[in-house]
């Protein structure tokens, strides 16, 4: 079976990662988050976190941070191998740990059908 932890190579963690994701033009919204992806070269899913100051205090900012690490734990089979994803919450949205298990692995496979075949 599978780990289900959350370690640091399901991460993205450079900028300069980050700065190819946001250049890739592939992205889906609903009322919760916003995901941007773009294909990598490793074989498995990895994730970022874009949670800014407008989002709220920095208790907010960590909840939504834990929620989304979780939900991306407990759906992360869901997603195509080799892909980077950054999330953001939706300005507006509500930090729940069933809204965002709901809505990432539906917006993931949008920008993933966006991307195209490998």
């Amino acid at each position: 079976m599978e780990s289900q932890r959350f370690r640091r190579p399901d991460r993205v963690r450079h900028q300069a990662d980050f700065d190819r994701v946001y250049q890739c033009d592939a992205f889906a919204a609903d009322d919760v988050l916003v995901v941007k992806g773009c294909r990598n070269s490793l074989g498995h899913p990895r994730l970022g976190l874009s949670v800014s100051r407008k989002v709220g205090n920095a208790v907010v900012r960590n909840r939504w941070k834990r929620l989304i690490r979780e939900a991306f734990r407990h759906t992360r089979q869901h997603f195509s191998v080799g892909v980077d994803l950054v999330v953001r919450p939706r300005r507006g949205g509500q930090p729940s740990l069933a809204a965002i298990e709901r809505s990432l692995p539906g917006l993931a496979r949008r920008v993933i059908r966006k991307l195209g075949p490998p």
